[in-house]
Order: C-alpha cells, then structure tokens, then sequence
C-alpha cells in the first residue's frame, strides 16, 4: 500500500483545481486528478508531477452528474493507490441562468456537478477517508451566502454544497473532519464575456485587499485544511480578500 497520503481532487487537470493538485503534491501527497473534458491538461500535469515524483500522480475521466460515476472514480483511485486520505471537491460548472430563462438541463448540469457529484463522490469515499482518518474539502463559492444577480441556480447549488458541508462534517465525524473554501475574485472565467472590464473593476474595488487573489491562496488553504488543521471541522473559510466582510 502507498504510504504517502492519496488525495483525489476532482476538476484538477486546470485552473484551480491544478494549482491545488500542484500544491498537494508538493506538500508530499499522492494526487488523483479528475477531469471530465480536460484529458490532454490532465495528462500534462500527470506527467509533471511524476517527473518531480515517480509514480505520485494519475488521472481518471468521470461525468460527476452520473450517480454511478462517483464510486467507480472512488474505485479507481483505491485501485491504483491502495487508499484515500483526502478528497477534494472542486469540479463546478458556472454560467448564468437568468429566471425564466432557468432549463432542466440547466439544473442538471450545475446541481450535477456543484452539489450531486459531491453528494455522491463523499458518500462513496466515506469508508475510505474514515479508515484513513482522512479529510474532506468543498469548494464552494462566496455567493453561496450572498447571491449573485443573474446566477440564481449556481448560488443555490453552491448553497447546497456548503449546506452539505456542514451535514457531513456531523454524519463522518470524529473519523472524518469536512470544511469548505469559498473563493471571492480568484480567477475569471475563460472567455470574460460573464464579467466585463467594468464589472472586473468594481468587484476588485470592494474587496479590502484591492486585488484580485490567485489560485495559490485557495491552493495553500485547501493544504490547511487538509494537511494543518486537525481541530478543524464543519467550517467555512472564505479567501475573498475581505470582499464579504461588508458585501
């Protein structure tokens, strides 16, 4: 069995999710990186990691929006690995959803993956992370609180989440210890066209810091959570640069 510690971070082959997959691994763990689309990033930052480490990285395909999905990425990771130490919930799929416009596809897809795939990821990992004393961390968002015009289903997605957060924390302890980051203005979403410059500006202008904060600050918070925070369960962290402490 591998003796370093497994986590599996799901959407980790980009953006965030990579920069927390690179953040782990360099703390010493053993990461499964997820990915639905994104194979050839997944097998890039594979490869990198193995070449810091032999052997210390793998990636697996899964639509997290299907139940049976979940167990089988579980399986796989237990199956290549031996274990799993940790598990870290950051897929998410965000667009708008104006209402009246709101479709079932629509709920499909950000229920799916903000609040479902979690569910059922979390409960096919349970007996694995309790084994392993391990850890659970959800990605969640600011605006699970405080929502967001025009993102009415995202928002209560990401509600759910933090909601099940909570739920967790009391169903998996004291074996299982389960937070949550919620990201302010980390990193805008591809293509800009959801936020403009003007939009951009504003935002930044209401955090107490001034700036936009990088993947790296929720990265290092995730490692704490899971890595330097054994009192630590059934809790929020939110890395917004002081955005909602007068949003």
């Amino acid at each position: 069995m591998n003796a370093s510690p497994v986590v599996l971070v799901t959407g980790g082959a980009r953006r965030v999710g990579a920069e927390i997959a690179r953040t782990l691994h360099a703390a010493g763990a053993v990461v499964m990186l997820h990915y639905r689309h994104s194979a050839a990033e997944a097998e890039r930052l594979v490869a990198e990691l193995n070449a810091r480490r032999p052997q210390s990285a793998a990636s697996a395909a899964a639509d997290l929006c299907d139940v049976a999905a979940a167990g089988r990425l579980v399986a796989a990771t237990i199956a290549r690995f031996g274990r799993l130490d940790a598990l870290v919930n950051n897929a998410s799929s965000f667009f708008a959803t104006p209402l009246g416009g709101i479709t079932e596809a629509a709920w499909d897809d950000l229920v799916g993956s903000n609040l479902k795939g979690p569910l059922f990821l979390a409960q096919a990992a349970a007996p694995h992370l309790a084994a392993a004393g391990g850890a659970m961390v959800n990605i969640v968002d600011i605006h699970a609180e405080r929502p967001l015009k025009g993102y009415p289903l995202y928002c209560a997605a990401k509600a759910g989440l933090l909601g099940l957060t909570r739920a967790l924390a009391v169903e998996l302890g004291p074996q299982v210890r389960v937070n949550a980051v919620a990201p302010g203005a980390i990193e805008w979403p591809q293509g800009g066209a959801d936020f403009p410059p003007d939009e951009r500006v504003s935002i930044v202008g209401h955090t107490l810091l001034k700036r936009v904060g990088a993947p790296a600050d929720i990265a290092r918070t995730v490692n704490f959570l899971i890595f330097d925070a054994p009192y630590i369960t059934g809790q929020v962290i939110n890395v917004d640069g002081g955005r909602t402490a007068h949003l």
